[in-house]
């Protein structure tokens, strides 16, 4: 089994909730550190390269190590866009036959079965995504107008994790900052040079965390214990 590094992309600057997100209590404990916790549990993962802006740095240092995190030896620094930030943290790897699992700072409640799922469908695939169908109806607008309405059967939501084979992912990366290419999607940069990705269904509960409406649905899944 190759080695599996996860990265974790949490240098958002979360000004809607008045505080620096990744820090943001969640049942008493920081966000970053429910996310990190998991995937701390996942045997296959040998390291966790989390995200931080520059300034959050050291306080995220000091936050793991009180939490005992063993996973996390270095940090990398958050970039302008997420893609940057991603990217930084894929610079750090010096392992090309490693397989990379990259998963949301603001997605605390990945179980951890699905994170093994994810990494165990990857061969004979350049990537696996975790995602949900669309309930929704979902309509195309510009402008305020409607311009269509698309069939949803065919649409899902992604989510993270979302695993890789590193020398695809990191050629992507490479090949899109060339192009000037963004997208705040992993998958979408392997998909662009031809990569195969095959999709996983994810799971309802594992909501990103990006409102304080979302802060207040997530307090309440912890209070009754559905997660």
């Amino acid at each position: 089994m190759r080695r599996v590094i996860a990265i974790v992309p949490s240098a958002g600057i979360g000004r809607r909730f008045g505080q620096k997100k990744p820090f943001h209590l969640l049942g008493g404990k920081p966000l970053i550190i429910r996310t990190i916790e998991v995937l701390e549990s996942v045997n296959e993962i040998v390291e966790i390269i989390p995200v931080l802006r520059k300034e959050d740095i050291k306080r995220g240092i000091e936050v793991f190590k009180s939490y005992n995190i063993s996973k996390t030896k270095r940090i990398a620094t958050g970039g302008k866009e997420r893609q940057d930030s991603v990217y930084n943290a894929l610079k750090l790897i010096n392992d090309e036959n490693c397989i990379v699992l990259i998963h949301d700072g603001a997605r605390p409640f990945v179980e951890k079965g699905l994170i093994e799922k994810a990494i165990k469908e990857l061969k004979g695939f350049d990537g696996v995504i975790t995602g949900i169908p669309l309930n929704d109806t979902i309509k195309e607008v510009g402008e305020g107008i409607v311009r269509s309405t698309l069939k949803r059967d065919f649409l899902w939501a992604i989510q993270t994790p979302q695993v890789f084979s590193f020398k695809k992912l990191f050629d992507a990366y490479e090949m899109s900052i060339k192009d000037g290419f963004y997208s705040t999607d992993d998958s979408a940069l392997v998909e662009r040079y031809g990569g195969k990705i095959k999709v996983i269904f994810g799971s309802y509960r594992n909501i990103k965390i990006t409102t304080p409406d979302d802060m207040i649905f997530a307090e309440y899944l912890l209070s009754k214990n559905k997660i």
